[in-house]
């Protein structure tokens, strides 16, 4: 298949700062993964040079092997208990009030993983109590059981990716399911409506702007709050082929549709990912609603 030509918007240079060796420096100093590194993120060089970045943890080394994904699929690393203790001290380093943890998916734990994610929540607002937690997990096999256990530790967000329309599901998450994938977001606000709820999606894989609609209408209905919009950029020659660059007067009439669905945040641009200054979010609604108490 002919590779589309990739245009000059997706362009940018890596910001120059000593700060971004000093979170590597950071983050190898304790062993800890981000996805940032693991997912080749196009954002890195200016996330490391804010000091900010998206912890992974339970390993590596996926379970399943998603063709968009360049977090490698294999046998699973052993999980490293150690690691909510090695995370709450790099957040004290880098000084970050908005904490993201994601993971890889862990379909051979018995509990998905849920318990680790757990013990990251608590031992981060036991640190810091003022800390604005968010978590992005996998769909645990849909199991309510390992999702309440992550929502019953107070995250203030709770984020699960769709990723794509559910059209291309069959192709680009195999493993996964659209309407489980929803239904996490459903049983995290039916646990704990205090809870913000998060999502989002690629563009560029062949779906339709009616196909990205439906989305944003499905997401609405599970009471999803937050909703992110990006460009699906190929991590290797072996990945998914990008179908189209969408530009950036495309992602604008998304933003505005989402804005119209009444969504608390949506963010919607080429270089947009689901962690991707996530904090403007509790700058703009959390630490306001704060104020209102």
């Amino acid at each position: 298949m002919k590779r589309a030509r990739f245009p000059e918007w997706l362009k940018r240079r890596i910001p120059a700062s000593a700060n971004i060796s000093q979170t590597n420096e950071i983050l190898k100093k304790l062993n800890l993964n981000t996805v940032c590194e693991s997912a080749i993120c196009p954002n890195r060089g200016e996330c490391f040079s804010k000091k900010t970045a998206t912890f992974m943890i339970l390993g590596n080394v996926c379970s399943r092997n998603c063709r968009f994904c360049a977090v490698p699929g294999d046998k699973p690393q052993p999980v490293d208990y150690e690691e909510p203790d090695k995370i709450v001290e790099a957040v004290g380093l880098l000084g970050l009030k908005h904490v993201v943890i994601t993971s890889v998916t862990r379909d051979d734990l018995p509990d998905g993983g849920a318990e680790q994610f757990s013990e990251v929540i608590r031992k981060l607002k036991a640190f810091n109590k003022d800390l604005i937690v968010e978590v992005l997990t996998p769909d645990f096999a849909g199991s309510s059981s390992a999702i309440k256990t992550v929502t019953s530790a107070k995250p203030d967000i709770y984020n699960h990716n769709l990723e794509t329309v559910s059209e291309l599901y069959s192709t680009v998450r195999p493993e996964a399911d659209y309407k489980r994938s929803l239904n996490v977001l459903k049983l995290v606000k039916s646990i704990d409506k205090a809870v913000y709820t998060k999502s989002g999606i690629m563009v560029g894989l062949g779906e339709t702007f009616e196909q990205v609609k439906q989305v944003l209408y499905d997401l609405k209905v599970v009471g999803c709050d937050i909703v992110t919009i990006g460009q699906y950029l190929a991590p290797s020659k072996e990945h998914l082929v990008v179908k189209e660059y969408v530009h950036p007067d495309v992602f604008e009439k998304y933003k505005a549709l989402g804005e119209e669905m009444e969504f608390k945040h949506v963010a919607a641009s080429p270089f947009v990912r689901s962690s991707f200054n996530a904090a403007d979010f509790s700058e703009k609604v959390l630490n306001k609603n704060k104020t209102q108490v």
